[in-house]
């Protein structure tokens, strides 16, 4: 039986400033879709610009938390929280796991 689920690996970039209580549930939440929905599927790359803050240049990150779909292409943004799980897996064209 052959399996339709595409096999591309995600490539995902969650922007954040520190640990702050926004930052914190991005991640949170982030995390908890990617294992639900994405499991073994994709490559979170966490960039905090208190750390590297050059690094927000590239992907013209304006505010934060701001989330960022690299791949598959087209590049798509989130920017918040991340605390709606709908509003999320639409902004990032993510079909709803299977439930069995």
């Amino acid at each position: 039986m052959l399996d339709t689920i595409e096999e591309e690996t995600w490539e995902l970039r969650l922007y954040v400033a520190g640990q702050t209580p926004k930052s914190v549930a991005a991640i949170t939440n982030l995390s908890r879709y990617c294992e639900e929905h994405l499991k073994g599927r994709y490559k979170l790359e966490v960039i905090d610009l208190l750390v590297n803050p050059q690094l927000a240049e590239g992907d013209q990150i304006l505010a934060i938390p701001t989330l960022v779909r690299k791949v598959p292409e087209p590049i798509r943004k989130i920017i918040g929280d991340l605390s709606n799980e709908e509003r999320v897996l639409v902004g990032l064209d993510v079909r709803p796991a299977l439930r069995k």
